[in-house]
């Protein structure tokens, strides 16, 4: 089983709209690891790890997200696993720099 990490940065409307909370219920369906925040820029980010075939599957539904999302744009960092992670959650809110 192949491991992996996606480091997401996701624009459009995405803060308002439950986006954080549909990621960690999809997330948690597939058994990815990692954490959603919403940015002070009004992007969401995400960390996702695990099984490849999960990672991709949340990186994909990033793509379109909950119905009531609408997504202009995915950044998308590969990355090494740590396994530093034991579950998926929602972070609190990135402050601005």
């Amino acid at each position: 089983m192949i491991k992996t990490r996606a480091h997401l940065h996701i624009r459009g409307k995405v803060q308002g709209v439950s986006f954080r909370y549909y990621t960690l219920q999809e997330a948690q369906s597939v058994g990815v690891i990692g954490w959603v925040r919403n940015l002070w820029d009004g992007r969401v980010e995400a960390l996702f790890e695990g099984e490849e075939t999960a990672v991709d599957h949340m990186v994909q539904w990033c793509h379109s997200g909950p119905t009531s999302a609408a997504i202009d744009d995915v950044d998308i960092l590969w990355e090494e696993p740590t396994g530093e992670f034991s579950n998926f959650r929602v972070r609190v809110t990135a402050s601005g720099m």
